[in-house]
């Protein structure tokens, strides 16, 4: 089994490994893969925290992790994703890819005789969004009563699956972003047809009684050169005091990181009492461990 597109996981497989991941908070030792595996980290873009996250859980599992720069590969000469799949089938017990391109990874997995894992493309972040769900399970129990506005950048690879996997998992979730831009249309109506996703524009509409508010950078990996541009247009969406005030009052805040602040969002609002950023980030771990076991059981 891979895990691609947030669409790859049930509602009932995304609990199976939130219920993996509780185990393994709680010191469970019968939580494990096959000793000595080896994942192959195989990233064409920059990463702090997915990077890091799988290292240490494959160490800690009992496992190694290879990080490949993919600009250092054959790949940079021109040799095809399918054959480097089909060799690292060979190696590797796991491949974790990160890619600008959503297709290549599509075709890593359909090349790929051992789990492939999305580790960020340009539509989808999956291993994001399960961190995210997991870390509002958390702090408000029942994901069914949980109200999400996602802000700022909405057409944004976390935004695609952050919207399918709540949906699913029962939360209703908002994204509220400029006229200018919408979201992408493939992963808005397949959210809709999980639960309840809506679009504005309107920051008071939006985030009026949200119990979580979402923020994400403004400039992705690969849009620096339009960055002062998207920076103005999406002025007026950062999560501030303000914006908070329109929210309810237990309203907490989530960014996937790397944050800039004073862009989308303000410094006295993620250093503040509102923020769990840094319980997510934590959780990284906590999920890649779990995702990596998932696997290794689902792929036995």
């Amino acid at each position: 089994m891979n895990l691609i597109s947030s669409n790859d996981l049930s509602k009932e497989q995304i609990n199976k490994i939130f219920r993996i991941a509780d185990a393994i908070k709680e010191g469970s030792e019968e939580l494990s893969i096959k000793e000595d595996s080896i994942l192959a980290l195989l990233f064409e873009k920059s990463s702090t925290r997915t990077r890091l996250s799988f290292e240490v859980a494959m160490a800690q599992l009992g496992g190694r992790a290879i990080y490949i720069d993919a600009q250092t590969t054959q790949l940079k000469r021109g040799e095809s994703i399918a054959d480097t799949a089909r060799m690292l089938s060979s190696y590797c017990d796991f491949v974790a890819a990160r890619m600008y391109d959503h297709k290549n990874i599509v075709e890593m997995a359909t090349n790929s005789k051992i789990p492939v894992i999305n580790a960020l493309t340009d539509l989808e972040h999956p291993t994001q969004a399960l961190t995210d769900m997991y870390t509002i399970r958390e702090y408000k129990k029942n994901l069914k009563n949980v109200r999400i506005a996602f802000v700022g950048d909405i057409a944004a690879n976390t935004a695609n699956s952050l919207m399918i996997t709540a949906t699913k998992l029962g939360s209703e979730i908002v994204l509220v972003g400029p006229k200018d831009c919408l979201p992408e249309p493939i992963y808005f109506n397949k959210a809709r047809e999980y639960g309840n996703v809506t679009a504005t524009s309107s920051i008071a509409d939006g985030i009026d009684g949200v119990g979580i508010i979402y923020t994400d950078t403004f400039v992705s990996m690969g849009q620096e050169a339009s960055a002062e541009a998207r920076k103005k247009l999406f002025e007026g969406y950062i999560v501030d005091k303000k914006m908070l005030g329109y929210a309810s009052k237990d309203v907490l805040v989530m960014h996937c990181l790397p944050a800039h602040r004073g862009e989308e969002i303000a410094a006295e609002v993620i250093d503040g009492p509102k923020s769990i950023v840094w319980e997510q980030a934590k959780n990284k771990l906590l999920i890649a461990k779990a995702l990596l076991i998932f696997l290794s059981k689902e792929s036995d």
